[in-house]
């Protein structure tokens, strides 16, 4: 792209707004824009489905020597145990090949995680080494063809044998097949099974053991029936496969039980009595497998948008009324339209994951150890990941459409980035279900009972409680609470032109969410009431209501990071890009704000005209503010960049 990168390099504003978004790991991304072995996309890699797969591995390998798989390993390791660093990492190879991306997410995020974080110190010293240089290739076995997002049903069993002293592993139907496991068809030896744990014939709930699933030459164990997924929409460099299991025997060892084990005598304790407890216990440790996904899906989008706006920067349609120069595409509103609230909402979102990665960075290291943080940390990561999964979909289609037929070449990577990110909406938790989980521990603000009860038992317990939400201010609390005891009001113009009225609507509106939503779970308390029938006709509450509160996080997060960052132009231009964010929501639920009362028809119209006016003011800002995501050039090599130099 002509000039870009002394642009990049040189434009002081761009580097300020670089410093914000890198956020606290920023040495971390900074090691891997300069470091020679990160892996670039290469779009239109035209290769057969193996030679994908091992240049995939053979990537991921080069990784093996990095920060990122560093901070995997616990400091007794070698590493530093620094989740954060390992989460910010995984991001940025969001921003080259997704592949990678995912396979490295497998192997250090969901496998090595569940040695760290369900393991006990023999299991960290026996596999986390090989873990982590790729010498012990490794899969997460959850996900089963007959259950996907109810993990707590899975059918896969795990029975101790007193005689031999060994757990069976079994998979009694074709539905208990695992499926979809990433590393499975090819490269794992072994797997992080989860399994019904079964002890002198009582069922202790889902647990997770190690099981060998190849032998050093890549064949088959017995017992181990091993299938491919074969070729996917996206995502060719990662071996999805199938895993069944026919009475596979391994070591009492292979447990992974810091949450529950088995002794020499053949007894099962667990420091967490409840069931229930135990469960959400074990997930939760292991949600940064779906903070990383989040992550991805993010960077994905942030690189969409580069190129879309270099694209529209640079490419010419039509004349001017002098009839001698051609408008920039750019210049039109409607395509200013297209980018620029997107281009906000990346940001917005960007920042909203970073102070999820800080929570759950501080969770890890035992900084802070209540469990309604930990929580609220499943929570706001389950509405992160539905959201920007569900963003970076939405925002890769229109940066292709904003690029018209070049956008339409694979060589320009659209197709690839398409393709790729497509089933972030579903794996790691199916967006529907994790924004329904979010409303759940909304309605409550007792959420460690609630998050126990199966579906119809949080509706009753939903329906007995008082219909009064509160919000629990998470992120910049004081600073939030500031700003909002400062605003005009929630109703208008005017509040929508104070930050903290902006913030007291979108307060407001999660709040009567939330309430009117347990005013109709209550119905489900009444005698003769169908539960699920009243819960099945609220979804389309329970949904708009976790969106809302995703919005309200998102948008207390932008404002965090504004007020921490230094004075200059880059927190200026920062400051009308949280406008845009704000007033391009408002705009995107004009039907509910009026219908609501919470804005006049002539005040929606202000709303679509301050978007316009907002867009009008960034134009001239955009190419520093995609400069300001901190994408390499190298990152973004497309045909239709270089085609642009010789305009």
């Amino acid at each position: 792209m002509r000039g870009m990168s002394a642009e990049q390099t040189k434009d002081p504003v761009a580097e300020q707004i670089r410093a914000v978004l890198d956020g606290r790991w920023e040495s971390i991304r900074q090691q891997l824009r300069a470091d020679e072995r990160f892996p670039v996309a290469q779009p239109d890699l035209r290769l057969g489905l193996d030679e994908h797969r091992q240049r995939t591995l053979d990537l991921v390998t080069g990784l093996s020597a990095t920060e990122l798989v560093r901070a995997t390993l616990p400091e007794s390791l070698g590493g530093t145990g620094d989740v954060g660093a390992s989460v910010t990492g995984l991001e940025m190879i969001g921003h080259g090949d997704l592949s990678v991306f995912v396979k490295a997410g497998v192997q250090f995020g969901l496998f090595g995680g569940a040695i760290a974080n369900l393991g006990t110190d023999r299991h960290h010293e026996r596999y986390l080494p090989g873990m982590a240089d790729l010498s012990l290739p490794g899969c997460f076995a959850m996900t089963e063809t007959g259950h996907g997002s109810d993990v707590q049903s899975i059918l896969t069993t795990a029975t101790h044998d007193p005689e031999t002293d060994e757990l069976v592993i079994h998979s009694p139907s074709p539905a208990a097949r695992k499926d979809y496991i990433g590393g499975a068809a090819r490269d794992a030896r072994l797997a992080a099974v989860f399994a019904q744990l079964v002890v002198g014939g009582e069922n202790h709930g889902v647990h997770c053991v190690l099981v060998p699933v190849r032998d050093e030459a890549g064949s088959p164990l017995r017992g181990v029936t091993i299938g491919d997924c074969g070729s996917k929409m996206g995502l060719l460099g990662v071996d999805n496969g199938r895993l069944l299991f026919d009475q596979v025997r391994v070591p009492r060892e292979n447990l992974l039980g810091r949450y529950g084990d088995i002794d020499e005598q053949g007894r099962y304790s667990s420091p967490i009595e409840s069931v229930n407890r135990r469960f959400f216990t074990m997930l939760g440790t292991l949600v940064r497998g779906r903070v990383t996904v989040g992550a991805g899906a993010g960077a994905a989008a942030r690189s969409a948008l580069t190129i879309a706006v270099r694209y529209g920067l640079q490419r010419t349609q039509f004349h001017y009324p002098d009839g001698e120069h051609e408008v920039v595409v750019m210049d039109y509103r409607a395509h200013q339209r297209k980018l620029l609230p997107r281009l906000a909402k990346s940001y917005a979102l960007a920042l909203a994951q970073n102070a999820l990665v800080e929570k759950l960075a501080a969770i890890n290291s035992g900084e802070i150890t209540d469990e309604p943080s930990q929580r609220e940390l499943e929570a706001r990561a389950a509405g992160l990941k539905a959201i920007i999964t569900e963003h970076a979909t939405d925002t890769i289609q229109a940066c292709r459409e904003a690029c018209g037929g070049a956008g339409y070449m694979t060589l320009n990577r659209f197709a690839d980035l398409k393709a790729d990110t497509d089933v972030f909406t579903t794996f790691e938790g199916d967006n529907t279900v994790l924004l329904q989980l979010v409303a759940k521990g909304m309605l409550t603000e007792y959420k460690s009972d609630f998050q126990e009860l199966d579906t119809r038992g949080a509706i009753l317990f939903g329906a007995r409680q008082v219909t009064t939400s509160v919000i629990e201010r998470t992120i910049g609390g004081s600073l939030i609470q500031r700003l909002i005891s400062g605003a005009p009001g929630k109703d208008g113009d005017d509040a929508l032109l104070d930050r903290g009225g902006q913030l007291a609507v979108f307060e407001d509106r999660e709040s009567h969410l939330t309430e009117t939503l347990a005013m109709r779970l209550r119905r489900a308390g009444d005698d003769d009431a169908d539960s699920f029938a009243v819960f099945n006709d609220a979804q389309d509450h329970l949904l708009e209501a976790a969106r809302a509160h995703v919005d309200r996080v998102t948008l207390e997060a932008f404002v965090s990071a504004i007020d921490e960052a230094p004075q200059g132009p880059g927190r200026d231009l920062l400051d009308q890009v949280c406008d845009l964010f704000v007033f391009s929501t408002v705009e995107a639920n004009r039907a509910w704000f009026i219908e609501h009362g919470r804005l006049s028809s002539s005040q929606s119209k202000g709303v679509v005209a301050r978007v316009n006016e907002l867009c009008g003011q960034l134009r001239p800002h955009a190419a520093t503010l995609v400069a300001g995501f901190g994408i390499p050039d190298a990152w973004l090599t497309t045909e239709m960049m270089a085609d642009l130099a010789t305009f």
